[in-house]
């Protein structure tokens, strides 16, 4: 198979992106002189800023013009020739521009609406032990391997720089409480009575820095003042992606719901704790770095209760996080 310039698409979520650079690590151990171009929607673009293997990052405005923008970049991708557009995808839009991509190799999933257009399907695999990883890799297997291999970010030296004084207070924790869906998220009260323990764990308690975007910052707040921690700090919206990847690349452990920084922790094989409420790791999409651990309710017959959770508990009651063992996720600290 000719493999000189190839097309990645993956313009889901973060994690989604994150996940989906494993495949760049891949074709690059096989290939190491081919070009690698990334498709991401637009706001996704940052987490491959200067990515040392790929050629270049097209970006795809889903929020306006969505159609106009669609048929623009698809005008794109026939003008750069790639020889294989991978597509990561399971939808129509990102289906279309493989399918119309001119690529002679055009390779996708059998559950895309349009792979009856691809030269190569492959099959959307399902099992515990099959993660999202597995997945994408599974596009490119016919011409690299079989074998899984970690995603990968590589924040720059000035990354690195910016958060080099928050690791200065050693050891440290990085907590990430939020979540886009509520139920996927550990409760506030929770979040407040694990800082609580932990510092009754330690006679010097860790400093502790709060993740997340600019929207988190109040509810990090809160977890400040309620929880009355010695040494805790809120980074919620002053961190990029890759200064929080950074950050937590050092970290004596990172607390992280089952939502976008557990794959930041993964792309640094940092050590996590990653707490499933309504979701569970049987999706496919669970830690993947050498120290990691999951806590979950496993006795539960509501869980999960959908894939990507809800804005509140479909019971009511919440046991998925409230039954939560605290001592769980202080052994991790051992």
């Amino acid at each position: 198979m000719k493999v000189q310039k190839i097309l990645l698409i993956q313009t889901a979520f973060i994690g989604d992106v994150i996940l989906g650079t494993a495949v760049i690590e891949k074709i690059h151990k096989y290939y190491p002189e081919a070009k690698i171009d990334f498709l991401v929607r637009k706001g996704n673009e940052g987490l491959l800023e200067n990515h040392p293997l790929l050629n270049e990052v097209l970006i795809w405005n889903k929020q306006e013009q969505k159609k106009k923008n669609m048929f623009r970049m698809i005008r794109r991708i026939r003008q750069n020739r790639y020889d294989a557009v991978v597509n990561m995808q399971r939808f129509f839009a990102t289906g279309l521009m493989t399918a119309f991509s001119h690529a002679p190799q055009r390779i996708g999933f059998k559950k895309n609406p349009l792979a009856f257009l691809f030269s190569k399907k492959v099959a959307y695999g399902y099992g515990d032990n099959i993660h999202e990883v597995d997945r994408v890799l599974a596009l490119v297997a016919h011409f690299t391997d079989g074998q899984r291999n970690r995603p990968k970010l590589y924040p720059s030296q000035a990354q690195f720089d910016k958060v080099a004084p928050y690791k200065q207070h050693t050891p440290y924790l990085c907590m990430a409480p939020t979540s886009v869906w509520f139920t996927k998220q550990f409760l506030q009260t929770r979040w407040i009575e694990l800082l609580k323990a932990i510092e009754q764990k330690y006679d010097t308690p860790p400093q502790v820095y709060l993740l997340g975007a600019p929207g988190d910052k109040e509810a990090c707040e809160q977890i400040i003042t309620q929880s009355n921690y010695p040494k805790i700090q809120n980074l919620a919206g002053e961190l990029s992606l890759l200064e929080s990847a950074a950050l937590m690349k050092d970290a004596q452990m990172n607390y992280v719901n089952d939502s976008a920084p557990m794959h930041l922790a993964s792309s640094q094989n940092a050590p996590v704790c990653t707490i499933y409420c309504s979701t569970t790791p049987h999706f496919g999409y669970g830690p993947l770095s050498e120290n990691s651990t999951i806590v979950q309710v496993k006795d539960l017959d509501c869980r999960p209760c959908g894939l990507h959770g809800h804005k509140e508990c479909p019971k009511g009651h919440f046991d998925c996080a409230n039954k939560i063992e605290m001592r769980e996720l202080l052994e991790v600290l051992n």
